[in-house]
Parts: C-alpha cells; sequence; structure tokens
C-alpha cells in the first residue's frame, strides 16, 4: 500500500514542482460570511479567473442545522459575534484546563486543545445548504447497515480507517471538509490544469482542464478522477472513478476502510471568488449508495496569510501496532477460555 501510494504521489509532486508558486491572496478575515456575489479579480496572464494562492476554511460552523436554527439559513452579526466570544471563553478555559492536566509523569490524554484550529464561525447556521433543512437526507438500506455495523477493529490494519492508516484524508469529499485542524489548501493553475495541495493527508489532485476523456471506468482513485472546466468565473470540477472503499457516509469517521460508496459516486465542486477575497466553495454529492438523494455543502476560504508545512502522517505507526496487538492478546484469552 505505501508503495503504490508513493508510486502516485511521485508524479503528482514532479507536476507541482514545474508550477511557479504565487503570493497568497491578500485579504481581511472576518469570520463572517456575508454572501456569494462574484467580484473582478485580476485575471492569469492566459485570461482564466485567477484562484491561485494558499487558502483555509473553518470547521467552527456545523456541518448539519442545529434544532435551534431550523428554517433561517443565516445568523445576525450579533449572533455570530456572541457565539465567537463564547467560543474565545471555552478555549481559554479549556487551555488552562489542558495546562493543568499534562504534567510530566500523568497522563498527557489525546490531542489537547493547544493542537484545535477549528477557525471562525460564519453566519451559516450549518453548512449544508440542500437539503433545504441543512441536514442530510434519509440513508438508503445499505447506508443504514453501514451506518450501524462495524466489524471489530483489531482483526486487520485493513478495519481501520484509511486515514488512521495515512492512506488519505477519507478520500474525496472528506479530503476538502474542514474538520478540528489544518484545513488548508493551496491552489495552482496552469492554462490546461488545476492543482490543490490538501495539507491533510499532504493529498495533491490534479484537475485537466483541457478537454481530456476520464479514465477507464475500471480505475479507481481514493479522491477519484477530476476533470475541470470554466462556466464564466466559476470553476467547475466533476469527479468519478472512486475508490470503492472511499465513502461519503457522514459523520465519516465511523466507518471502516471496507465499507464505501462504491464506484458510482459523482462529485461536482464549484470555486468562485466572492467579496472580501474569499473563495466560495461548494460540492453537490450524489452518492446513491449510501444516500436517497444527493446533498450539497458550502462555505468560504478565506486567504492564509503565511506558509502552508507538511502534514507529515506515517504509515505503520506505533498506535497500529498496539491495536493488532491487544487484538491478538483478546484472541489469545478467548481461546484459552474455551
Amino acid at each position: 500500500m505505501y508503495r503504490r501510494f508513493l508510486a502516485l504521489a511521485v508524479p503528482m509532486l514532479t507536476l507541482i514542482s514545474f508550477i511557479a508558486l504565487v503570493t497568497p491572496v491578500s485579504g481581511q478575515s472576518s469570520g463572517t460570511d456575508t454572501g456569494h456575489r462574484q467580484v473582478s479579480v485580476e485575471p492569469t496572464p492566459w485570461g482564466d479567473p485567477d484562484l491561485q494562492g494558499t487558502w483555509h476554511s473553518s470547521g467552527a460552523t456545523p456541518m448539519e442545522r442545529p434544532d435551534q436554527y431550523q428554517g433561517r439559513e443565516r445568523l445576525s452579526d450579533e449572533e455570530v459575534a456572541e457565539i465567537q466570544t463564547e467560543t474565545t471563553a471555552r478555549n481559554e478555559a479549556l487551555a488552562l484546563a489542558d495546562a493543568r492536566r499534562t504534567q510530566a509523569g500523568g497522563n498527557v490524554g489525546a490531542y489537547n486543545n493547544f493542537w484545535m484550529e477549528r477557525g471562525a464561525r460564519s453566519d451559516r447556521t450549518s453548512m449544508l445548504v440542500d437539503p433545504s433543512n441543512g441536514r442530510f437526507p434519509p440513508l438508503t438500506p445499505a447506508g443504514q447497515i453501514a451506518r450501524s455495523s462495524r466489524p471489530r477493529g483489531d482483526d486487520s490494519w485493513e478495519d481501520r480507517h484509511i486515514w488512521e492508516r495515512c492512506v488519505t484524508r477519507g478520500g474525496m469529499p472528506n479530503a476538502m471538509f474542514p474538520r478540528s485542524y489544518n484545513n488548508n489548501m493551496q491552489l495552482f493553475q496552469t492554462p490546461d490544469h488545476v492543482v490543490m495541495l490538501i495539507e491533510q493527508v499532504h493529498e495533491v489532485r490534479v484537475v485537466p482542464l483541457d478537454g481530456r476523456a476520464p479514465l477507464a471506468s475500471n480505475i479507481g482513485q481514493w479522491n477519484g478522477d477530476s476533470r475541470g472546466h470554466w462556466d464564466g468565473d466559476t470553476l467547475v470540477v466533476v469527479t468519478t472513478n472512486f475508490d470503492p472503499r472511499v465513502s461519503a457516509l457522514q459523520p465519516w469517521s465511523i466507518f471502516n476502510s471496507k465499507v464505501g460508496s462504491g464506484e458510482g459516486m459523482i462529485l461536482t465542486e464549484r470555486f468562485t471568488r466572492t467579496e472580501a477575497g474569499r473563495l466560495e466553495y461548494e460540492i453537490e454529492v450524489n452518492d446513491a449508495q449510501m444516500y436517497t438523494r444527493p446533498w450539497t455543502v458550502a462555505y468560504p476560504f478565506e486567504p492564509l496569510d503565511g506558509v502552508m508545512f507538511e502534514y507529515a502522517c506515517h504509515e505503520g505507526n506505533t498506535g497500529m501496532e498496539g491495536i493488532l496487538s491487544g487484538g491478538r492478546a483478546e484472541d489469545a484469552a478467548a481461546l484459552a477460555a474455551r
């Protein structure tokens, strides 16, 4: 698996080495998503809208709409400010608790709040914009089975999540969704390609714009096979050809590396520069295996004032060794008891 991952990654990274790096787009991050209005930006030398730069998104807005906001797509500026004040106070309290708990020789636990980087809350009540209630559509029978049943997670490394194994951050669409930290992306353009370097887990998406035919249907990839085109000032990317183990099932952390959405999933993304220097992102997920209808998520990317560092995920880690060793110990104990 590791060698195959390197074999795919090396040519992608080679392509990036020939693409000129650009200065990150400047702009003030307000934390409030005020709309979708397109703005005129300086085009690339070949005339396409310039989307290049280093961008970050926020996982502070909930994916699904909470009950108290049903019937509302947007929050007022006062409500956003109140949420941000409460979040700041909670983070300060957590930081103090972390400092007291993580002492030498004690139990340091999992990641503490220092490592969390959820970003600023937008004025959306949910990142899900379709269905209109801000909730995921009903699951299919296959989706219900996948949601409710999980094989024991220590029979094989293949039972563990593909992100935990450092293969991919869940594959698409999850590779693009903002979570608790490292929600950064660097975007490059040439006349016939768009390349996205995603911080987690150091993944590269290469999107041809030259109208070439898609890959053969029997060739699946973790992030699929993407083809892009311009619709006015909006970059549209359609992605097919997924490895059948990739899943759009949400919340995505509950499934393992064996249960996926199948090869028929289709994703349609839209990237548009908007007011205040933002990059508005929208993705429609058509996952007929898991869901009874398509659903759409939308959120803004903000300019990142700084460089993006490597997310050095690694395969064959000691956590995996401990999980599998513990599973074999349990097997031996059960056998001895019989």
